[in-house]
């Protein structure tokens, strides 16, 4: 099991307050590589976007979405390094309206082959019926096995009603104390629906639970299924700052965001579950995540605070061995039973092409960072600055480090960052990823290597050179509510 604060993948430095440190004093940070012994590998398919199966049917104009010749979204899967695409959300199961037709799939797993993406697929299983989600997912397999992850029997089926009525209101769905469906009768149509599925395809792969925040049912569903009935992956969805409509106010919730709060959201579900997935060898993958649920917090989700949050929630979840995330998006999300504008979204359709929201920055600058094995690091700072710190060896020897400086607000520290890579490491170059004036609350002029990414999804940033003090030694400075990715190559 991996320690919250472990010195061999990862640092992360959160203690409140700096007041011993002095006001706009810049912080010496000393961060120190180990290069000869890298760890695990990021899976090549890490970074994924979930968007609701409602999206896969044509919109209002006869138009999909989901198309091989929506050049300006598949430009923006690239650009942002989207490997994984998940079909899923309330629309897919309990609040499903229209189940995509044949057609409307066809049109889906085309643009998944031209965008180069894995599909995670989510069948419906409350209300549903077997042999339909038999013949969906032979319909996929005999056609674009080659761009299938796995199937998903349901949509965190924890949180279904108990009564044939929905006596809770759309808002308040999910939290253990709210969600009070039996997993026994969950297990029990599970392996109904697997079982009519395998006869139809016996070669299908399938995943779960996927339930919201919930150790306890992946577990349950590990001691059912992990051995059989064509598991290939465990699901989990995290969404840690709770309901976006209860949060207090909009500076609570992108302080939260960035606290030690959400951390310790991330270990909690970690420690649940993934022990008990390592040892029956399943991998697991964060199928739906963002940083509050139904929706998103106004004036929180939205704002730069997210492309931090994002960047720090990936580097975690990489370096803990998770096979993926992929981010809930899309213009409009199920919010309970209703589909409601997206707060928390990547990005929206704008006027020609997308525009990108700050927590789309974030993903892009885990993109640019990510390709290869984790290394071990060590962080020697301040113990009141709220600082992390990842670094990944690539294939070709290139060293990538992600520098977050978490702090923000009026006369906080900048980070002082003496980098030590070893002799091998002779040049450097950075980019920033940076909001107007350090303000975690902006929600436009958010840049990446001093460029925006474009409504057609291109972007043009620039990395800057570093000067080595001395062999293997760079210095740079990190502004508070500020990342930086370093890379580093050899003679």
């Amino acid at each position: 099991m991996r320690a919250l604060l472990s010195p061999l993948v990862a640092c992360v430095v959160v203690v409140t307050g700096l007041a011993c440190v002095g006001v706009a004093a810049e912080v010496p940070v000393t961060v120190r590589l180990d290069v000869q012994h890298p760890g695990a590998a990021i899976a090549p398919d890490f970074s994924g976007l979930s968007f609701e199966v409602a999206l896969v049917s044509p919109g209002p104009d006869g138009v999909h979405y989901f198309r091989p010749d929506n050049a300006r979204l598949l430009a923006l899967f690239h650009t942002l390094g989207i490997t994984h695409l998940r079909i899923g959300g309330n629309t897919s199961d309990r609040d499903a309206k229209r189940l995509p037709s044949e057609a409307d799939l066809d049109s889906l797993f085309a643009f998944a082959q031209a965008a180069g993406v894995k599909v995670i697929y989510c069948l419906r299983l409350h209300n549903g019926d077997a042999q339909e989600a038999a013949r969906t997912a032979k319909h996929i397999m005999d056609h674009y096995a080659a761009q299938v992850d796995c199937f998903s029997i349901g949509q965190e089926p924890s949180a279904y009603p108990v009564g044939k009525v929905e006596t809770r209101a759309p808002g308040e769905r999910m939290g253990a104390a709210v969600e009070k469906f039996r997993y026994e009768d969950y297990r029990d149509e599970w392996k109904r629906f697997a079982n009519e599925i395998i006869g139809a395809v016996p070669d299908v792969r399938l995943c779960g639970p996927s339930v919201h925040n919930n150790g306890t049912w992946a577990r349950r569903f590990m001691t059912d299924f992990a051995r059989s009935n064509h598991v290939t992956l465990i699901t989990e969805h995290l969404y840690p700052g709770g309901a976006g409509g209860k949060v207090p106010s909009p500076e609570i919730g992108r302080a939260r965001m960035l606290s030690n709060d959400f951390v310790h959201a991330y270990q909690k579900l970690y420690d649940s579950f993934v022990p008990m997935a390592e040892s029956n060898a399943l991998p697991y993958r964060l199928e739906e995540v963002n940083n509050y649920f139904n929706g998103g917090a106004t004036n929180v989700s939205n704002t730069f605070a997210s492309a931090l949050w994002g960047l720090d929630f990936m580097h975690w979840w990489a370096a803990h061995g998770a096979a993926g995330v992929d981010f809930h998006t899309g213009d409009r999300v199920a919010a309970g039973s209703q589909m409601r504008p997206s707060r928390y979204t990547a990005f929206f359709t704008g006027t020609n092409g997308f525009v990108v929201r700050p927590l789309g920055y974030g993903i892009k600058a885990f993109a640019l960072g990510s390709r290869g094995h984790s290394l071990p690091l060590n962080v020697s700072a301040h113990p009141g600055l709220n600082l992390s710190a990842y670094a990944v060896l690539a294939p070709d020897r290139t060293v990538f480090v992600t520098l977050i400086n978490k702090q923000h607000g009026p006369g906080e520290a900048a980070a002082s960052v003496r980098l030590d890579a070893g002799a091998d490491c002779a040049r450097g170059e950075v980019i920033f990823l940076a909001a107007p004036d350090g303000d975690i609350a902006a929600q436009t002029g958010v840049t990446l290597g001093g460029a925006d990414i474009k409504a057609d999804g291109t972007w043009s940033g620039t990395w800057t050179a570093l000067d080595p003090s001395s062999a293997g030694l760079f210095t740079l400075r990190l502004p508070p509510a500020t990342a930086a990715i370093v890379r580093l190559t050899g003679p």
